[in-house]
């Protein structure tokens, strides 16, 4: 029977886990391990691991905070298993999970993805912007043409062992937040690498982005990221670099990046927020929309962009 590692990166996961731990139990394929990988255990995250100790479940803990690059390769290079399947430490994931990413690989080699359900409390953002931009994030996912799943890669993926070392693992130049999963699903896509989406192997995702300060410092600094990319592997390769053409948005979206930074973006998506209740919803949604998206373009922007982000 096909065994599976399960590689969990965690910084601060010790409530985290639990979750994570139970759900692994209750898991129907019986050939599985899983390694957390603590990134500098700041909370007692190690002490949650050791009593989980009835479970296949390791630690490795790194002494210092080094980075999620460094935590997943970490984990992938003591992974034991035919399948190795990345899992963030917010997960819930279902009985079949596992089951769902192994049965990915029963055609031969390839990369499977999973999409996140994301599980977040009922709050202003929430119904203004997160539902709605969640349900049309699944909808464009599943609609995504073969050729262009590797923009899918993240948290909930599978691939073979093998295969995983072949490619040489994460790339250590994504040093701040994103794009290194992307980074690898890119490379798995110019290897010739079929990618399938796999609606058994979604998961439940108990997400952190549930405001929109936090979901525009994200932006920002995959933006940053991005650029990183963009320097990597060829000038657009990531799409562009700013919405294109002269609609209102897309030049709304642009102004308000220009003013946009590190020490801006939280005040500005705050301001949102505290706005967010006494604002109609339609309205309240296009100013969410509008600082995540000009934050994006914001940090491509400021990582020194490989062409001004300019129609």
């Amino acid at each position: 029977m096909t065994h599976a590692t399960l590689i969990v990166p965690t910084r601060g996961g010790a409530e985290r886990l639990p979750r994570l731990f139970d759900a692994l139990a209750a898991q129907t394929h019986p050939e599985w391990d899983a390694v957390v990988v603590i990134d500098g255990d700041i909370d007692g995250s190690q002490q949650v691991v050791e009593r989980h100790a009835h479970l296949p479940i390791r630690a490795v803990v790194l002494p210092e905070n080094r980075g999620r690059v460094t935590a997943l390769n970490t984990g992938f290079a003591q992974a034991e298993g035919d399948i190795l399947i990345r899992c963030d430490d917010d997960f819930e994931p279902g009985p079949g999970h596992v089951a769902a990413h192994v049965e990915g690989h029963a055609s031969g080699p390839r990369g499977v993805v999973g999409l996140p359900l994301n599980i977040a409390p009922a709050n202003a953002y929430m119904r203004a912007y997160g539902l709605v931009a969640d349900a049309r994030g699944r909808d464009e996912a599943y609609a995504t043409a073969p050729e262009q799943r590797w923009r899918l890669w993240g948290g909930n993926t599978s691939l073979p062992r093998d295969l995983f070392h072949e490619l040489g693992g994460f790339d250590a130049r994504y040093r701040g937040y994103g794009w290194e999963d992307l980074d690898l699903g890119y490379r798995l896509h110019r290897l010739g690498v079929p990618i399938e989406l796999s609606r058994a192997a979604e998961v439940r995702h108990h997400m952190a982005s549930v405001n929109t300060r936090t979901r525009a410092l994200r932006a920002l600094h995959s933006g940053m990221a991005r650029r990183r990319f963009d320097e990597i592997h060829g000038p657009g390769i990531s799409g562009p670099a700013a919405p294109p053409g002269e609609t209102v948005w897309n030049r709304a979206v642009l102004a308000a990046s220009r003013v946009l930074n590190q020490r801006s973006v939280p005040v500005a998506a705050g301001a949102v927020d505290a706005a967010l209740a006494a604002l109609p919803v339609p309205v309240g949604r296009k100013l969410v929309a509008l600082t995540v998206e000009a934050s994006a373009v914001a940090g491509y922007r400021a990582a020194g962009s490989v062409a001004d982000p300019r129609p």
